[in-house]
Order: structure tokens, then sequence, then C-alpha cells
């Protein structure tokens, strides 16, 4: 998980490195199991009264459902990471093609947490963090100890031993970036 050390600068290096949490794979799960139930139903009334070209294709069905509302969750799950250097955030997502994106923390204006019900209760959140370039924000969804994560990215954009970093390179003019 994560992001490889040949990517990293000479002087960077990964403080925090996390994917989105568990609950994300809750909704997968329970269709694997309903599937699962239904298809082995339908496939002892099938075979018992129709035959085997029925069971083929309810297997089918079945496969169709749980490649796409199981294991393609599943594998986009895996695939995702959010990472935290020392001077940058680095969104990594999917499977077969892939994309990262990359917000350096010189140009990050403001991080905030999001919260619902559920999120408090298993200490997770939406992380929001705005920056100065032409995206504006990097929303990361179920992120696992998201207080956690908001205070070490808060750390790093105000170090705590020492002033706060310099601000002024946000001011860049469009034709500059």
């Amino acid at each position: 998980m994560g992001i490889s050390a040949r990517r990293l600068a000479a002087d960077e290096h990964v403080v925090a490195s996390t994917r989105t949490h568990p609950k994300a794979l809750v909704l997968p799960a329970l269709v694997l199991i309903l599937t699962c139930a239904v298809t082995g139903f339908l496939l002892a009334a099938a075979l018992s009264k129709v035959g085997p070209l029925l069971g083929w294709v309810v297997v089918a069905i079945a496969a169709v459902v749980v490649s796409r509302y199981s294991v393609g969750p599943f594998l986009r799950w895996l695939s995702a990471s959010y990472t935290v250097t020392t001077r940058r955030l680095i969104l990594n997502s999917g499977v077969l093609r892939r994309s990262r994106r990359d917000v350096p923390l010189q140009m990050v204006i403001n991080v905030e947490v999001e919260r619902g019900l559920l999120d408090r209760l298993l200490g997770s959140g939406t992380l929001v963090v705005s920056d100065a370039g032409d995206v504006g924000r990097a929303v990361l969804c179920d992120v696992p100890r998201v207080s956690d994560l908001q205070r070490t990215i808060d750390d790093l954009l105000y170090d705590r031993s020492s002033s706060p970093p310099d601000r002024s390179s946000q001011r860049l003019t469009r034709s500059e970036w």
C-alpha cells in the first residue's frame, strides 16, 4: 500500500499511508452473500425440475452480479490509497487504468473533516483538502482515523517546532503554474 520509495525525492519520506475504511466493503460483502444464497436456491430448484441449461444461466447471471457489485468494489478498495509525505499528498486509484493526483503541501490552504453519525462511531470520515491549484480541492472519502490524518497534515503545514511555512508561493498567476 502507499507509494514506492523510488518515486520519492531524496529528502522526502512517507509520513502516513492509508486506504479507505473497510466499511466500504460491507455492501459488496452483503451482495456476495445474498447472491450466493439466491443462486444456491435457484440451482437446487432448477436442476431438480428443469435441467442443467437453466442452471448455467443462473450461474452466469450470478457471476456477472458478483463481478460487478462485489469483486469490482473490492479491487477498487484494494488499489486505492492516500499517502502523505513530507512534501505532498498523493491520491492513487484505479484497477486497470491507474490515476494519481499529487497535491503539494505548500499549495494546501485548508484541511476540513466531515463526519456523519456512522463515521463518528467508526472513527472515519471525509477529509477535504483545499489547494490553491486549478482543481481546487481533493476529497478523500471514508478515511480511517481521519482526525489523526488531519492532525498529521496540519503538523506538516504548520511545523509545530518552528514558524508556519512560507505561503507566498501560493499567489502565483496561472501562467506561472
